[in-house]
């Protein structure tokens, strides 16, 4: 019988029905962790016994892949595949399977809450009052302030929407999306350089570079628009971290609202930790039940075709 090895603690956490597919096919799951994703050491260790993984953000490499003969597939409970060396598995001739949109929605209301929480101060305020104070924070409106949104998929087309209905005016870059298609969803082409002199608020939604340069380094940190607002829901490696740090504490910036880290958990030391006008949270914006279910389902179900010997819908390249 083959054994799904199940790396992510989130994996179906709010259905039965990916647990389902993967019993009613025989497939054998096995979560060894339901709180906390598997040490590497100890993926090392299971790994032999594995015919599926299916992982969340845990790092699959060629050592992963070597160490477990009997794998079939790889499967990101998820969307994107940069924790994964896609190359690697696709050298070994094991196919690696994604659940591309199942979170999008999820992911850019969330956006669009941390947009709204970090420029009214929200989260700021609520601290205040729970510890015994009644401060009056001001912050800008949203209407009429320009969104700059950085990666013009699935989930930047949805978080245009919810700007639009806000009155906001929207620039978008994306090097991968024609020109019509963004202004179709009512955004203005951009380069990055432009989108980032012009913009109220930037979001992130592109890939991070296999290279680990950061898309927003220093130099383009401090090159965006005097006050401006930083969202990153996306992934951490994006940006310069301590850069962003240094450019709140200078108030070139305004505001950041960061989903996502390069290092995770965040480190006690971490200079954003105490970085001011800062909202940072655990890398919780796909989770909603809706995208969990769907997620769980899409994996499970590619992951059973693969081990009956057929193709996944949903194969990463």
């Amino acid at each position: 019988m083959p054994t799904t090895l199940i790396t992510t603690p989130t994996f179906a956490r709010h259905s039965t029905r990916p647990w389902q597919i993967l019993e009613e096919a025989g497939a054998g799951p096995l979560r060894p962790s339901d709180d906390a994703a598997l040490p590497a050491s100890e993926l090392l260790g299971y790994a032999p016994d594995a015919d599926a993984l299916i992982v969340g953000m845990d790092v699959i490499t060629a050592e992963v892949m070597d160490a477990a003969p009997r794998l079939k597939v790889i499967a990101k409970h998820g969307v994107g595949v940069d924790t994964i060396d896609v190359a690697a598995a696709h050298a070994r001739g094991i196919p690696v399977v994604c659940a591309p949109g199942s979170n999008s929605r999820a992911v850019a209301e969330y956006t669009f809450g941390l947009l709204l929480c970090a420029t009214r101060s929200l989260a700021a305020s609520h601290t205040a009052v729970a510890a015994g104070g009644w401060p009056k924070l001001f912050g800008p409106e949203l209407h009429g302030k320009t969104l700059g949104i950085v990666g013009f998929g699935r989930i930047g087309r949805l978080l245009a929407g919810y700007a639009r209905a806000f009155g906001m005016e929207l620039l978008a870059h994306d090097p991968y999306v024609p020109d019509s298609d963004i202004r179709a969803h009512g955004a203005e082409p951009v380069p990055l350089e432009a989108l980032l002199a012009r913009a109220d608020a930037v979001s992130l939604h592109a890939p991070p570079d296999p290279s680990g340069t950061a898309l927003l380094d220093r130099a383009r940190l401090t090159a965006m628009k005097q006050g401006s607002v930083l969202v990153n829901a996306a992934r951490g490696g994006l940006v310069d971290e301590r850069a962003l740090a240094d450019l709140l504490g200078s108030g070139h910036l305004g505001a950041a609202a960061l989903d996502a880290f390069s290092t995770e958990p965040l480190p006690a030391d971490h200079p954003l930790r105490e970085a001011p006008r800062t909202l940072l949270t655990s890398h919780m914006a796909a989770c909603t039940p809706e995208a969990n279910q769907a997620m769980g389902v899409m994996v499970a179900e590619d992951v059973v075709r693969v081990l009956t010997g057929n193709e996944p819908r949903h194969q990463a390249r």
